[in-house]
């Protein structure tokens, strides 16, 4: 591998771990938002706001990465 590669490749590896860190880091705020220990202005938040940044963390944390790696999938040499 050439040195271009090499760097490519470390910058899509720390793309798609960062992904699933925050991915995670998602899911943990929605569930400290569903169980309502965070409040805005004296007000507890909606539990549905809880439940949509689990499930958009759910996406960043078990799809977004496979998106990503098959397109970035070298082509197969015949």
């Amino acid at each position: 591998m050439t040195e271009a590669s090499d760097a490519l490749a470390k910058r899509r590896f720390f793309a798609l771990s960062s992904m699933r860190l925050m991915g995670a880091l998602f899911i943990l705020a929605g569930f400290v938002l569903i169980r309502g220990a965070w409040t805005l202005a004296g007000q507890p938040t909606d539990r549905w706001i809880g439940v949509a940044v689990v499930l958009i963390g759910v996406f960043d944390f078990a799809v977004m990465p496979r998106i990503l790696a098959r397109r970035w999938r070298s082509p197969k040499e015949l």
